[in-house]
Formats: structure tokens, sequence, C-alpha cells
């Protein structure tokens, strides 16, 4: 019985997914919220069916009443977040929300293949993380002074990494973490927004060249910071973050092209001095040279994957496990090993969806400053995939970061939850300023046909 209810759901699950990411791509046919009404009631049925399915695999397979619960549990937490986002946010984006929650789900899917008891935890924290994060609309949306605090945010980032790189914890070689009354967390993941709104405040009223130099420096302490912590993922995310900002605020391709070559640079330059660096680049370059040490990760990565093929094994077909630190860095391998590459596949294209719904939203806005918050996530959110996903199929070298939403982690969840959250508040201000459009435009027509009436 088990094996049947394994082999049928497995394709019912990659089902509702197509399904499911289909009409999130179809929402870009519509400008308005209004018209995709129909298309977000799809994607609730499908992303809720992949989840019963997901859990009637998991429960057939463990027989774990345990697991009943802690199903039911999810479903009314996810259920209650995008009933209440509907409501209380009418003019917010509903494909990130809704995006958001079906990523969610695929890692508490996941997590609780991999450890019941993590899986527990991240759920805590996800259900935490929307409390907060449910606040953060109405601040962006109702408190327009936020970007006049630039140099205030550059302060705020620099000590709070200075801090973790003078009394941080080390793990595995890197300076990364900070404990506070007994709660470990990851500061490079705040600094982030930190450094998001400092970027952004500081190009939105920059106009010489010596100004963006300034900042220029400034952004760069973040990431030397961050290098001589050896949190390298983390320094390319925002170097990222800023070549890019620069390159949106000004469209100075000279700037970009100087940014890259300081890029290349930089990159040799820790090449050479970091030993951890050199060990996963050979690793990236042979993993299996030195395959039970230095290129173990990345080989039992590629064997997860290719053994998934396309439809993959069915939770708890595999030995995803066999992958040290499965939950954090790889794991989207684990995805493709149980639910197939087709399912993997599926997931990253719910996350570009995502990514071009807040550059298109970022597009049309007139705010600049708000246009720079928007698009520094989505460039952020996609590039931060990019790296997890590209280091585990052996695209690039390993960064050590975490998939957003989907992997393991309290601190990244929290962090993601809090950007999609911002950007929600400038989609929200995306559309004042479309209602405001509307409404101009409607008393020019009315002026226009009083002028005609009157002569």
């Amino acid at each position: 019985m088990e094996l049947y209810v394994t082999e049928i759901s497995k394709y019912v699950i990659t089902l509702f997914l197509l399904l499911y990411t289909i009409e999130a791509f179809m929402t870009f046919r519509y400008k308005s919220e209004k018209r995709r009404k129909w298309i977000y009631a799809g994607q609730i049925i499908s992303m809720f069916a992949v989840q019963i399915a997901c859990f009637i695999q998991i429960l057939a397979r463990t027989g774990k009443v345990a697991y009943l619960f802690f199903f039911l549990f999810q479903i009314i937490v996810f259920a209650s977040v995008i009933m209440l986002f509907y409501v209380i946010y009418p003019d917010g984006n509903k494909l990130l929300i809704n995006n958001s929650c079906m990523l969610l789900m695929i890692g508490m899917i996941i997590l609780t293949r991999l450890s019941y008891d993590k899986a527990v935890k991240q759920f805590f924290i996800i259900a935490a993380s929307f409390v907060l994060g449910f606040f953060v609309p109405e601040i962006i949306f109702k408190f327009d002074f936020l970007k006049k605090f630039t140099y205030f945010y550059a302060a705020a980032g620099i000590l709070a990494i200075g801090i973790v790189l003078i009394l941080g914890a080390a793990t595995n070689g890197s300076k990364i973490t900070y404990t506070v009354a007994g709660i470990t967390f990851q500061p490079s993941e705040f600094v982030k927004i930190i450094f998001l709104f400092f970027m952004a405040a500081a190009l939105w009223r920059a106009e010489s060249f010596l100004e963006i130099f300034l900042d220029s420096v400034l952004a760069a302490v973040h990431v030397i910071i961050l290098v001589l912590s050896k949190d390298l993922g983390s320094a390319l995310i925002f170097f990222i973050i800023y070549l890019a900002l620069v390159y949106i605020a000004t469209e100075n391709i000279g700037y970009l092209i100087i940014g890259l070559t300081f890029g290349m640079l930089a990159s040799v330059i820790a090449y050479k001095l970091f030993s951890h660096i050199q060990v996963r680049v050979q690793a990236f370059l042979d993993p299996f040279s030195d395959i039970e040490r230095t290129g173990y990760q990345l080989s039992q990565s590629l064997f997860g994957i290719s053994s998934g093929c396309w439809f993959g094994l069915g939770l708890y077909g595999g030995s995803p496990g066999s992958i040290p630190y499965v939950e954090q860095d790889f794991i989207f391998s684990a995805i493709a090993e149980e639910l197939g590459v087709v399912f993997a596949v599926l997931m990253v294209l719910v996350c570009v969806s995502s990514f071009i719904m807040m550059m298109r939203e970022g597009y049309y806005l007139k705010d600049k400053f708000y246009r720079l918050i928007i698009t520094g996530i989505g460039i952020a959110y996609i590039f931060q995939t990019f790296l997890t996903i590209g280091g585990g199929a052996k695209f690039i070298p390993l960064t050590g970061v975490t998939l957003p939403l989907v992997s393991y982690g309290g601190t990244s969840v929290l962090t993601t939850i809090v950007m999609i959250m911002i950007a929600e508040g400038v989609c929200m201000i995306r559309a004042q300023e479309r209602y405001e459009a509307l409404e101009r435009r409607r008393r020019k027509m009315n002026a226009v046909k009083h002028a005609v009436d009157y002569v």
C-alpha cells in the first residue's frame, strides 16, 4: 500500500506544482490585482493540494500520528496568513505572498522528512515571523521619512557586523553568528535589510560622482568586514546588491564596468588569501578527486540530484541525510532527490516569478527610493537563490548560503519574510501612485468634457 501511495502521489504533487507555476506566470498578463483574482484562487487550491499530497505520502511512510497534527497546524497557519493578508492589505501584491507561502510549505515538507525536531522549530519561527511581518507593509506605506536616515543605516550595519567580527563565534572557520541571552542569530542577514535601505537612501539623493564614491566607500566597509569574518557568501550578496543598485540609480554602464573589475580583482585576492576558498574551488573543479574529504559534500549532492530523476524517489525513498548540512546548504539536492528534478525546476520557476514581479513593480514606480528598495530586494533574493542552487548543482563553487524560505535557518527565514513584507509595502505605494494617476486622468477628461460642453 505504501508503494502505491508513494508512486501515485509523487506524480500528483508535481502536477499541482506545475499548475501553480503556470498560474504564477499567468498573473503577468494583467496589470491590476482585481483581474488576477481567479488566478490567485487557483494558486491557493494548487498550493494546499501540494501540501496535502506530500503529507499523505509522509503519513503513509511513517504512520506517525504526531505528523498529522503538525500538518493540520501548518494548514491553519498558512491559510490564516493568506486570508488575513488578502483582507488587511487588499492593495498588496498577492503573487508575492502566495509564492512565499508555497516555498515555505515546500521547506516544511522536506524539513519534516529530514528532521522533525528542526521542522517544528522552523515552523514556530515562521509563525512568529509573520506576526512581526504583518506590521511591516503599513510601516513602509505610512512612514515616508525612512529615506532620510542614510548614514544611520550605514553606521548600524557596520557596527552590527563589526561586533560579530570581533566577538562572534566561529562556525566552520567563519565568524557569522552571535549569541545573546542564549539565542544564536546571524547578524549579516538582518544587516542585509539595513544595507538595502542605506544604498537606496544614499543613491536616491546622490547626484555627483563624489557622492557616489563616498557612498561606495561605506558599502565597501560592509563587504570588507564580511570578508574578514570569512562570511564570503554574504559579502558576495552585499557586493551584487551594491553594484546593481548603483547601475539602476545612475544608468551609467561605466560604474558597472568599474565595479565588476574591482569585484574580479577582489575575488583573485580572496582566493590567494583564504585556504578554504581554494578548497571549495578545487572541489568545484573536480569533486571526485578527493571524494572522501573535500569533495564529499558536493559529490553526495550530485549523486542525490541524479538519483532523483524526473519525478523523484518519493519522500523517505532516498538518502539525503548522507549530505552534511543538507537542511541548510543542500536543501535543493534533497528536494530533487525525493520529489524529482521536475519538481525542483518548478520550484525555481516560482522563485523566478517572484523576482520578475518585484522588478516589474520597481520599473513602474515613480518614487526612486522605493524603486531601489524593491529592486534591491528582488536582486538579493534571486542572487541568493542562484548561489545556493548553483553551488549544490556544481554550477559555481559552494558559498554556504541558504535557499530563501526553503532552507532551515531561523535568522534567514525571518529576514526573508520581512523583506517580502517590505516589498509588499512598496507594492502598496505603487498601487497608490496608480490610483492617483487614474484620478488625474479622470479629472483631466472631465475638464475637457466641461470645456466642450461650455463651447
